[in-house]
């Protein structure tokens, strides 16, 4: 008796299957590092011959190479070889805008920085056409310095501001007054690369980076609070960003924690969290004149602090109160594993933290604050700039032989 003609529907969950678990095994190695073909069948849930054919097809792309595992072994049986990505052949082209400086990296497969450029941003209002100008020189620099037999998979940018999901347009970025303004669009267009530039929010990106490669690598539900003039969100729900209806979720810096005689803030309301813990109410705390502004200014006030000096250290703890208070309240709500401080908090936060500790103690159900945990970012000021590599290497993860074909199609 023949056997039935395997039917098209059958075939395309099959091929569906199978992409699933290329892009599973890339990412794994990719947010992971090295791992035995061994590791990578537990954790899939795969048999050994199936993952050397997954690795089979990555090595042959040029993606993953195999080696013998380093060191000693005993000598019951030949040793699972190990998975390692290819981190100069397959990068992405990365950029951070932050209120006051900008940042393009090429980040290798792996998530290693190979190379970068950074620029001074002047606070000077509504500057899209110098921001692209500047990170599109920067890019194309990147780029033409990486290795002639290297791939550009992606791009991915960060910025400072709630963008609208799909196209990369600034929708609002009140620190700069900067307006529905085509920030993706334009770089991807001077950039001249034929390739598309996702834009995510900055502390939306810093949220997924600590989560795949920071503080809160294996946590499910964290919180990161991202300091900068103002203070961002991002909130991990279930291992997932919780991003809104429209993609503008998780503005933690304009919840209203002072509402009587709170200070004025840029979205236009007063008493938001970032105007009771950002720069400004940092500085002005701690006496310093209006004219003085920046990252150094900061970290002066908490330098000050470290030696004593109590107008700094006063400054501090009123900052760390407000922000004892807003962190309280997002506890109460979200029940995380995880607080990260990342941006300007992490320099200010050490400062601070009998404040905020004060406060969870206080206003946080007990049940609540049995477990959390209060960290500053490990990725420091990269946060943001690896949640953009991220977001680059998107495409790559979810399908990566596809991926690499189309982009070696477009060169």
């Amino acid at each position: 008796m023949s056997r039935a003609p395997r039917t098209p529907a059958i075939g395309m969950a099959q091929e569906q299957i199978h992409r699933h678990n290329v892009g599973t095994l890339l990412r794994h190695v990719h947010l992971g590092g090295s791992m035995s073909r061994a590791e990578l069948a537990e954790r899939m849930g795969l048999n050994r011959s199936t993952i050397m054919a997954l690795t089979a097809e990555l090595s042959a792309a040029g993606l993953v190479r195999e080696e013998p595992p380093t060191g000693s072994f005993g000598s019951a049986g030949r040793p699972s070889l190990v998975v390692r990505v290819r981190p100069n052949w397959a990068y992405v082209l990365a950029f951070d805008v932050a209120v006051d400086r900008l940042v393009a990296a090429r980040v290798g497969l792996g998530g290693a920085v190979l190379d970068r450029r950074e620029a001074v941003r002047a606070r000077a209002g509504a500057d899209l056409d110098h921001v692209v100008e500047v990170l599109a020189r920067f890019g194309r620099q990147l780029h033409e310095a990486a290795p002639a037999d290297s791939v550009c998979v992606g791009i991915g940018a960060s910025y400072c501001g709630m963008i609208r999901p799909g196209d990369g347009m600034v929708r609002f970025g009140p620190d700069m007054g900067w307006v529905d303004q085509a920030f993706g669009a334009e770089l991807s267009r001077r950039l001249g690369l034929g390739i598309p530039v996702p834009v995510g929010n900055e502390a939306h990106l810093g949220a997924l980076a600590e989560q795949h490669r920071g503080a809160g690598v294996g946590l499910q539900n964290l919180l990161y609070l991202h300091g900068d003039v103002g203070v961002g969100g991002g909130i991990i729900v279930g291992g997932k960003l919780l991003d809104g209806d429209g993609g503008y979720g998780c503005e933690l810096g304009h919840m209203v924690v002072n509402p009587y005689n709170g200070r004025p803030c840029g979205c236009g309301s007063h008493g938001c969290l970032e105007a009771e813990v950002g720069e400004r109410a940092l500085l002005d705390a701690a006496g310093r004149p209006a004219e003085t502004w920046g990252r150094d200014a900061l970290r002066a006030v908490v330098d000050d602090a470290d030696r004593g000096d109590e107008t700094a250290r006063e400054a501090l703890r009123r900052i760390g109160d407000w922000l004892g208070i807003g962190v309280a309240n997002l506890i109460n709500l979200f029940n995380p594993g995880m607080v990260i401080f990342g941006g300007m908090l992490r320099d200010v936060y050490p400062g601070a933290a009998p404040q905020v500790r004060h406060r969870i103690a206080t206003n946080v159900l007990p049940v609540a604050r049995e477990r959390v945990r209060l960290r500053t970012s490990a990725l420091g000021d990269d946060s943001t700039l690896v949640g953009a590599a991220e977001l680059g290497f998107a495409d790559l993860m979810a399908d990566p032989l596809a991926t690499l074909a189309g982009t070696k199609a477009s060169a």
